[in-house]
């Protein structure tokens, strides 16, 4: 009887794929990192091919890890980095381009004139999301603009476009299936997110070919079968999740009010805001938590660039530590009367802000400041800005309440990092015990749908807590540092011309 679930988290810097149980413990993984292209400052792409052959692999090692055969998997979910933009020839599967990774940021000045034109507000009140890079639609455009001959094509309904799951689904069926999930077409520009279908209206404003456009389904699905010779032999693709919707299943956010925060290369806090999406009024993104038998149910999100980037600065950029390991002492050593802040605009500035030309600053640098301050100011990054989503969140949404955190991500394993994030943020912060929180949600997704897994409600009643933090600093340090946070801010935005 197939009694386990293979789940593939396809993220930015590598894929991963995990074996779960019927008890949903993790029972093999495998990961694999990959290659990141930097054509132009600003500009990242991942090459398709690396990302397939990733996945592949990953998959076949964590089969053979836990060994298991393909038979004795219920079902597949995935689980991918969002508004990543593949288009491809739908007879041969061949990209026309490098994947664009969300990151990039080559459509600035495409988004700025739209904005310009006054096309933000509709935009926004039909997907939620604001004109920005990030989203998959002017990369579309892009492409479609790029690569000669690739327009008419797409017109003619040759080609396809999809986010990575779209494209994993499609290898993994050998071409038969075209289609993603509500999550990640919420994330387009192109979706939506009230009528729940795509909108032939924000086509033609992105000029993007409607032939072009994968089938929408739910997240807990019948999605298709991969080809048996990949795995051993043909497994139901059951699940499917942008990757922070997905932590957001996995950390057990089913009801309204409940809040999670994601600490990669960015970070995502999610709030789940029920069956009714919650227009911001500061620049926070309205979009689908998750839809299951047909119900849709919405959040808010705040979208911060650089959270775990950061540190891979301080390692391979500055190399002034060796491993992110290292970091919590060195910030605990750190000198706290020295206020050295770090704006981390790599490659601009998300929520609040949407500020696609501001970039990277340090404040408050003098002549006592090293690497431990340096260190500090890196980690204090992430904090601030999630202080800022969530007081975002909380003016958009008074049902939120003092929420609760969860969060999940390689730097929570940081406790030095948690508890200031609990200090910033003044609220208490929850580690679950099991960290594998986006893959996990992939996974419930495709067991649901196999009827391996409970019911959302009864999945709540098993997630289970490793340490809370609560908030010990100040009062009057805390206010101290976030309007130092705040004055650098300004500064760095001053200094973008906006």
């Amino acid at each position: 009887m197939a009694s386990h679930i293979l789940a593939i988290d396809q993220g930015t810097t590598s894929s991963r794929a995990l074996v779960f149980d019927a008890e949903l413990n993790v029972v093999a993984s495998a990961q694999q990192e990959f290659q990141q292209h930097y054509p132009q400052p600003g500009w990242v792409e991942h090459d398709p091919d690396d990302i397939w052959r990733t996945v592949l692999a990953t998959a076949r090692a964590a089969l053979a890890d836990a060994g298991l055969g393909a038979a004795e998997i219920a079902g597949i979910g995935i689980t991918n980095q969002r508004e990543t933009t593949l288009v491809w020839d739908r007879g041969t599967g061949q990209p026309i381009h490098r994947a664009i990774v969300w990151q990039d940021r080559r459509t600035a000045e495409v988004c700025a004139r739209l904005k310009a034109e006054g096309h933000e507000a509709a935009v926004s009140a039909r997907t939620g999301l604001l004109l920005d890079p990030y989203f998959s639609a002017t990369k579309i455009a892009w492409m479609l603009d790029a690569v000669p001959g690739t327009r008419q094509r797409a017109e003619r309904g040759e080609l396809a476009f999809g986010t990575v799951d779209t494209y994993l689904l499609w290898r993994l069926t050998g071409g038969k299936v075209h289609a993603t999930d509500a999550t990640n077409a919420s994330r387009t520009l192109l979706y939506d997110i009230r009528a729940n279908t795509w909108s032939d209206g924000l086509c033609h404003l992105f000029r993007v070919p409607r032939a072009l456009l994968p089938e929408v389904r739910d997240c807990a699905s019948e999605y298709g079968r991969s080809l048996p010779e990949l795995l051993g032999a043909a497994i139901p693709i059951r699940g499917i999740a942008g990757d922070q919707q997905a932590a957001l299943v996995g950390q057990a956010c089913f009801a309204p009010g409940m809040m999670k925060s994601t600490y990669g290369t960015g970070c995502f806090a999610v709030l789940n805001t029920g069956d009714t999406p919650v227009a911001s009024k500061h620049r926070l993104l309205t979009t689908i938590g998750y839809r299951l038998a047909g119900r849709t149910t919405y959040a808010l999100e705040g979208s911060i660039f650089v959270a775990g980037a950061a540190v891979q600065w301080l390692r391979d950029g500055l190399q002034i530590v060796a491993s992110a390991a290292e970091t919590g002492a060195m910030a605990a050593a750190s000198d706290e009367a020295q206020d050295v802040v770090l704006v981390p605009a790599f490659t601009g500035l998300g929520a609040p802000h949407w500020d696609a030309e501001a970039r990277g600053a340090i404040y408050g640098l003098t002549r006592g400041t090293g690497r431990n301050e340096l260190v500090r100011a890196a980690l204090e990054s992430v904090c601030f800005q999630t202080e800022d989503l969530i007081a975002s969140m909380r003016g958009d949404w008074p049902g939120m309440g003092q929420a609760v955190l969860r969060v999940d991500g390689g730097m929570v394993a940081s406790d030095w990092t948690m508890q200031r994030l609990a200090d910033i943020v003044d609220a208490p912060i929850d580690r679950p015990k099991m960290l594998e929180t986006t893959a996990l949600g992939a996974g419930y997704l495709a067991g649901l749908q196999a009827g391996l897994y409970p019911v959302p409600e009864d999945f709540s009643a098993r997630w289970r807590i490793e340490r809370r933090f609560t908030p010990g600093m100040r009062p009057d340090l805390r206010t101290r540092k976030i309007a130092a946070w705040r004055d650098a801010v300004r500064r760095t935005l001053t200094a973008a011309g906006t």
